[in-house]
Formats: C-alpha cells, sequence, structure tokens
C-alpha cells in the first residue's frame, strides 16, 4: 500500500523536485488514481463472471424468463437487460433501452437501470465493505439486492402514474443455442471492459484528482493550508448539514459524495486525497474514526441510489431527447437515494442502535408511509390493466 508512494517521493526528492509539485503528484494524483486502481483486480473477476455468462447464452434466457415476473409489476422483461448491462456501466445500459418498444416502459428502464451497482461503483461498494464490514459477507451483495428491489418497487410505483402508466409491450426475442464459453473471447470482453476503467481513470479521474487536490490544498486566497481550511472544506462544510440525517454531515463525505457525480470513482479517489491515503488499510482506518458503520451503510446506499455519473446523465439526456424528463429523471433518482438513506440511518439508529427517537424518526416514518402508499395504490388505467391481464390469460390458453 505505502510501497508505491514512499518509491514516487524518494524519486521526486532525489530530483529536487518543488514542493508544491511534489504534493500534486504525491497527495494527488497517486493518492486519488492509486487509491482507485487498488480495486481494478476484483472488477476484472467481476467481468469475468459476467463474460462467461455472455458468452454461454444466459443472458437472452434469463431475460425471457425475467418477462413473466416483471410483467406482474408492470414492467417488459426487456428491461431486463439493461439492468443486467448496468452492472458494467450505465453508460450502454441506458443506450440498450432503446430495444423496448413501448415508449414508456423505456423511459421507466431508463429512470431504474442505474440503481444496479456499476463497475464503478463496485468500488465505493468494496471500500466501505472492507473498512466496516470485514467479517461481513452479506454487505457487498446486499447492494445488488437492493438495487433490484429499488428497481422493481420503483418500476411499481412509476408505472401506476398518470404520465408513465399503461400496458407492457409484449416480449419477442431470439434464443441463441447454449454452447461453452469459448476463454479467449470471455478473456478479450473482460481485459476490454478493464482497460476501458482504466482509461477512465486515466483521463476523468486524473483531472479530477488534480482540481480535488488544489481546492483541498489551499484557501481562496491561495495560500497553501491544511485541508481542513482549505476551499473544498469551506464549500464542504457549506452543504454538509444536508447529509446530517443521513449520518455522513461532515464536509469529507459530502465533498466525496458530490465529486461521484463527475464519475463514482472519483468518490474513493476523493477519500485518498483528503484523508492523505491512498493505502486501502490507512484510508479504512481512517473511515472508522470518523464514521460509524450504520453511516458509512447509509453513504454507500446514498451513493449507490443516487443520480449517476456526467457521462451517464449525457445517455439519460440523449435516450429521453428532453430536458425535462432528463432533469426529471436526475432528480427522481437523487430523491430516491436521500429518502432511502435517511429511512435506512434513522430506523437504524432507533432499532438497531436502542437511541431515542426524535423528529427525524418521525420524519422518516412518514417517508416510508409515503412510499408505501404510491406502490400499494390503485393503477390509473383500471380498466386497461383488466383488459390487459385478461388478454395475457386468454394468449396463455
Amino acid at each position: 500500500g505505502k510501497y508505491v508512494p514512499d518509491a514516487v517521493t524518494s524519486f521526486l526528492q532525489y530530483l529536487h523536485v518543488e514542493d508544491w509539485l511534489q504534493s500534486l503528484i504525491i497527495d494527488g494524483v497517486v493518492a486519488g488514481i492509486g487509491t482507485v486502481l487498488g480495486f481494478l483486480p476484483q472488477i476484472f473477476v467481476l467481468f469475468i463472471c459476467l463474460g462467461i455468462l455472455e458468452d454461454i447464452g444466459y443472458m437472452s434466457r434469463i431475460a425471457f424468463v425475467m418477462d413473466r415476473i416483471f410483467r406482474r409489476f408492470g414492467l417488459s422483461g426487456k428491461s431486463f437487460i439493461p439492468m443486467l448491462i448496468s452492472t458494467g456501466c450505465g453508460v450502454p445500459a441506458i443506450m440498450s433501452s432503446r430495444t423496448i418498444e413501448n415508449e414508456r416502459d423505456r423511459k421507466i428502464t431508463i429512470m431504474t437501470a442505474t440503481f444496479m451497482p456499476c463497475s464503478a461503483k463496485l468500488e465505493i461498494i468494496a471500500l466501505i465493505a472492507g473498512a466496516f464490514f470485514p467479517d461481513n459477507p452479506w454487505v457487498a451483495p446486499s447492494t445488488y439486492f437492493l438495487g433490484m428491489t429499488t428497481i422493481i418497487l420503483s418500476g411499481i410505483a412509476l408505472k401506476k402514474t398518470r404520465l408513465l402508466g399503461g400496458l407492457a409491450s409484449p416480449f419477442i426475442m431470439e434464443l441463441p443455442a447454449y454452447h461453452w464459453p469459448k476463454a479467449l473471447s470471455v478473456f478479450r470482453y473482460a481485459f476490454g471492459k478493464a482497460m476501458s476503467f482504466v482509461k477512465r481513470a486515466g483521463t476523468i479521474i486524473f483531472s479530477l484528482t488534480i482540481l480535488i487536490w488544489f481546492l483541498s490544498s489551499y484557501n481562496f486566497s491561495l495560500q497553501a493550508v491544511h485541508t481542513d481550511h482549505s476551499i473544498l472544506a469551506s464549500l464542504g462544510k457549506s452543504i454538509a448539514w444536508i447529509f446530517e440525517p443521513l449520518g455522513f454531515g461532515n464536509w469529507k463525505a459530502t465533498v466525496a459524495a458530490v465529486t461521484g457525480l463527475a464519475a463514482k470513482e472519483t468518490v474513493v479517489a476523493t477519500f485518498g486525497i483528503l484523508y492523505n491515503d491512498s493505502s486501502t488499510a490507512g484510508l479504512s482506518a481512517a473511515l472508522r474514526v470518523d464514521y460509524t458503520s450504520l453511516a458509512a451503510y447509509s453513504f454507500l446506499t446514498f451513493n449507490l441510489l443516487c443520480a449517476p455519473c456526467f457521462a451517464a446523465m449525457g445517455a439519460i439526456k440523449r435516450e429521453m431527447g428532453d430536458l425535462k424528463w432528463t432533469m426529471g429523471a436526475i432528480g427522481f433518482q437523487t430523491g430516491l437515494a436521500y429518502v432511502v438513506s435517511l429511512v435506512l440511518y434513522q430506523f437504524g439508529l432507533v432499532f438497531l442502535l436502542g437511541h431515542p427517537i426524535t423528529i427525524w424518526t418521525g420524519l422518516a416514518a412518514l417517508l416510508l408511509v409515503g412510499m408505501l402508499y404510491f406502490i400499494l395504490r390503485k393503477p390509473h388505467h383500471q380498466k386497461e390493466t383488466v383488459i390487459t391481464l385478461d388478454t395475457l390469460a386468454n394468449a396463455h390458453l
């Protein structure tokens, strides 16, 4: 963990590099990108597993099987494909929603597909699970269950609104023959995905880490200061109160969550820079000092469900073709993330940690009731729905 920064530091000292430039390279670039690339092996393994499933011909079959389940929730079975793709990256997932003929189903899929943890969010999962729940094997898989549940429940709620209600489109799909996966094509798939991840780290995250380093090393009068008195700290502290009820009203976590909008990997890179530690063990120890396990899980939940990265937002804009719908989708995702994290954290405080009930507990309960109402209420197109089920029953007969 500390080997690379130490080697780079001694090399820079040997070259008599200026202090500020040393700080930029060590505290900015190495701490930021180093933290991100540290998770590359896990991501490579995930892509190998996905590549095998895709190569066997299993993906289209699972979409076909899921169609019957999804149809009960008013979604199309084709919505499952974007959700599966979004475990790799949200951008192709949103673009693959084009295969859904029904315009309203397509919009629901675009709005919900990015709730599945993508490869960039895997870094946040690995960091939080490793730092706070090292002995609990269920924390990482729980994020996938959470994503899936959120997709299904928000799909049900959205399908019952006037704007997005209506019939689910029929499902027609060609099933490829089963065959053994080819080692070369699986490896090529995994390598390609891993390389695109490294390229993102090299471009977007590189430029962002430099910006974050600058903002966290200088104050408004451009004097080098400790991170706690930097421009970034001032900006973070001004909005940290928003996240107080979610358990992470700390300016560092606030800044990390905001920079995550540019690219989700940046959340981890930001922590690496702000805590001046790119080693996983050192960063984990620093995080445990500042946050409880419950707050960390709340932070994880918020980052998984809130608006995706800028690239995915761009894809939403392209596919929706309308700014109003795009802003609606991003607002819906971020609002839902906030409410779910609030309910998790406030209920966790009372039921798991035995804290007294506060006004926030009451608000969380109200919001939970509100969400349940939107999921359980009668759909707008009552007559239409009855006909659909009859038609489907007859079709099956």
